[in-house]
Order: C-alpha cells, then sequence, then structure tokens
C-alpha cells in the first residue's frame, strides 16, 4: 500500500484538516487488479490501516482526516478498523456510491456513531438526485476545475446552508485569494500554497539572510563551528533551542557559553540540528503547512537515497527537499533563491533543471505527494522500488517531523 497526505486549508492558510490518498496495489504490475481481483480485500480502507500504523497525531496533530471509502468498505466494520475517535474521522465518499436506500441507510449509521461524511466527484447535474445524501453529510468537495464553483456555492448555501464546502484542484494563490474574498467555502485545496509568489525586486529580510550565512556555514566542507555558534547567538529563538537540547543530552554538564554547546553537539549533530531548527525559523512568516513540507520532503528523499541507488548522496538529497521551496520562502524565482545558498551542483541542477542524479528522487518526491499513482507506479517498477519500503520511507519522515516538533 502507498499512501500520502494532502492538506486542506482554511482562509486563513491554516491547515484544517488532511486527506488521505492511498494506491493498494501497483497496477502496472498487478494487471489483473483491474478486473475481478480488484475487489480482493475491498473490505479493507486503507486510509483507516494508516492511521491505526503510524497514529492520528503523527499524521494530522489535532486536526481531522478525511479517509475515502468505497462502494464495498462502507459497510465493512469499520469501527473495528479505527482506533480513533470518530469525531476527528471524515468517511469520503463520492459517486460510484449510488443515493439508494441501502447507501443512505448506512450513512445515516456512521453519523450517529459520531463519524462525519464528506463527498467529491459530484457533477452538477447529479446534485438533484443525491439530495438526501447531501442532507447527510459535513462537507462537499468541489473541484474548481469541472465545476462553476461560484454557482454550486449559491445552490448550497440556499439548499444545504450547514454543509461546508471546500474548493478543489486551486492551481495558484490568485485563484485562492479571489476565492477567499468571495467567501462561502470553508476548505480549500490545491497546489497553490507550495508556489512562489514573485514579487519583483523583494527583498529578503536581514534576519532571514542571518538564517540563510548559518546553512551556508555549515553545509561547507569542514566548517568552522565557533562561527556557527556566533551566528546562532545573535537569535534568541535559536539559542534557547539549542541549549534546551544540549541540557537534553548532558544532564551532568554546566553549558558555560553558545560556542561550549556547539562545541558539545560536535560538528555532525550541530549541522543536523542547525538544517532543522533554522528552517522552521527561515519559514515562519509562511503557512506552517511550507515547512512541513520543506521538512518531510528532506527527510523522506534521504530515506529514498539506497533505493535510488544514491546511499553516498543521502546528505545532499536530505538538503535537495529541504531547499525546494526555497523559492516560496524567498518569495523570488528558485534560480534567484539558489543565488543565496552555496549548495552543490547536482542539488542546483535538480531544483532548476530537473537534471542530474538527485533529480529523479526529486520528481518521484513530487509526484508521490500529488499521489499521482500511475507515475509513482513507473518510477518504481524502472527503479525496481517496493511499495512497503517506499511507505516506510513516507511514514518515517512523518514519525521524524512528529518527533522533532514535539521535542521543540
Amino acid at each position: 500500500m502507498l499512501a500520502v497526505l494532502i492538506p486542506l486549508f482554511d482562509d486563513k492558510m491554516s491547515v484544517s484538516a488532511y486527506s488521505i490518498f492511498t494506491q493498494r496495489n501497483n497496477l502496472l504490475l498487478n494487471p489483473a487488479m483491474q478486473g475481478t481481483g480488484q475487489h480482493d480485500g475491498a473490505a479493507r480502507v486503507e486510509g483507516l490501516e494508516l492511521v491505526r500504523s503510524v497514529g492520528l497525531e503523527t499524521l494530522a496533530d489535532d486536526k481531522e482526516v478525511f479517509v475515502p471509502v468505497t462502494n464495498i468498505s462502507i459497510f465493512a466494520d469499520l469501527e473495528s478498523q479505527c482506533n480513533a475517535a470518530p469525531e476527528r474521522i471524515v468517511f469520503l465518499i463520492d459517486n460510484t456510491i449510488p443515493p439508494i436506500e441501502m447507501y443512505i441507510t448506512r450513512l445515516r449509521e456512521l453519523k450517529q456513531k459520531g463519524y462525519k461524511l464528506a463527498i467529491r466527484k459530484l457533477a452538477v447535474s447529479e446534485f438533484e438526485n443525491y439530495r438526501e445524501v447531501l442532507s447527510l453529510v459535513d462537507y462537499v468537495l468541489l473541484n474548481n476545475h469541472k465545476i462553476a464553483i461560484d454557482k454550486a456555492k449559491i445552490y448550497f448555501g440556499k439548499l444545504f446552508p450547514n454543509v461546508k464546502l471546500c474548493a478543489g484542484n486551486i492551481d495558484d494563490m490568485k485563484i485562492y485569494e479571489s476565492l477567499v474574498a468571495q467567501g462561502g467555502y470553508s476548505l480549500y485545496e490545491g497546489n497553490f500554497y507550495r508556489l512562489p509568489v514573485a514579487k519583483g525586486d523583494h527583498q529578503v529580510a536581514p534576519l532571514k539572510l542571518n538564517y540563510i550565512e548559518l546553512l551556508n556555514i555549515v553545509n561547507a566542507e569542514d566548517f568552522d563551528l565557533q562561527r556557527a555558534a556566533d551566528i546562532i547567538g545573535r537569535d534568541t529563538a535559536l539559542t534557547i533551542s539549542l541549549l534546551g537540547m544540549v541540557n537534553r543530552m548532558t544532564v551532568n554538564s554546566e553549558i558555560a557559553s553558545i560556542r561550549h554547546a556547539a562545541a558539545m553537539l560536535g560538528q555532525r549533530e550541530l549541522k543536523r540540528w542547525i538544517n532543522t531548527a533554522v528552517a522552521g525559523q527561515l519559514y515562519a512568516d509562511k503557512p506552517s503547512e511550507v515547512t512541513r513540507l520543506s521538512l518531510l520532503r528532506a527527510r523522506f528523499a534521504e530515506n529514498l537515497a539506497g533505493g535510488f541507488g544514491l546511499a553516498m548522496q543521502k546528505d545532499e538529497l536530505f538538503l535537495m527537499g529541504l531547499f525546494s521551496v526555497l523559492d516560496v520562502i524567498l518569495e523570488k524565482p528558485m534560480k534567484e533563491a539558489l543565488e543565496y545558498m552555496k549548495v552543490t551542483g547536482e542539488i542546483r541542477k535538480a531544483l532548476l533543471d530537473r537534471s542530474g542524479v538527485l533529480a529523479p528522487v526529486y520528481e518521484f518526491m513530487l509526484q508521490y505527494e500529488c499521489a499521482d499513482w500511475q507515475e509513482v507506479s513507473r518510477q518504481m517498477i524502472l527503479k525496481n522500488l517496493d511499495d512497503d519500503a517506499v511507505q516506510n520511507a513516507y511514514t518515517d519522515a512523518l514519525e521524524w517531523y512528529r518527533n522533532l516538533i514535539v521535542k521543540d
């Protein structure tokens, strides 16, 4: 099974929920699964398996999680598959579930047990037939590419005022801001949050330049540890974080200075900590999901190194993932953003031209996080990647990020 989380934002660019997208089998490797074989194990809900194995807090902190169910799995014993509080789970259905009595009865049962419901993939022509279903759901996901969602908003506002609308497939920030200005939507989904907004001759803030200088120092070969410590000392948040971490590691030692703390960590650990801690500070004025995306990509790319035959370059892959949203952070085209960073040529080629030895991992990550399972499956065949290995690489990134945040 492969699974990925897709964020759903509110009108303040804060994540309100996550939707789990899964693929149970690699259909390119198992074409029989496209026929009668596709129903094998169909009563299992992969999204609930992920919730159970990883934990709701690791996946989504305190937010709701949308879990797709099919016209078969909806009749399964979902309660036994789910170890999470019902009010945190939103079962996501689509138009493969017909608006007939047996399904409507089952939806009512799930509502009575405390679960929420959402529906997607409804065409405008289906709205009337699905009236009874729509009266039960909590959310309706509208495809911005296929439905005039401004008109759909009027329809639901009149007939189903308690339903929360999600505007989906939003391609850029301009569309997002326009929809927010219109009002009437509770959730927003799409690529808009991870795309840069160019601001002409926008100047990088002095504090960000401080963080960039620190990143450049520690990612240089055999860097000057004392110089790094001096730059850390310019920032209160980083100083507190560093001293707190060192104090946890060295219970019986007294820390005399920031330089002393840095020396106790050593080059390797200090570099690792700075590459993650500084990312949080560098991205502080952006949606928290951008920071999360950057760090998840960094760890995910590092975890994929062996599968792509790049075990010796896992550190480069980590930085490639970390800096893959640098254009968003600095509000500049990637080429200009990378001029601030002393990255290797391979990282630069991957992020600018999608070329070089690191590029296949970068491309794979992008397709994976968009749940483009056909392309992911194709690349897995070419690289002879195992489903479990890839999923473990992703879930480890989720767990690593969760531990990082909890510790901080």
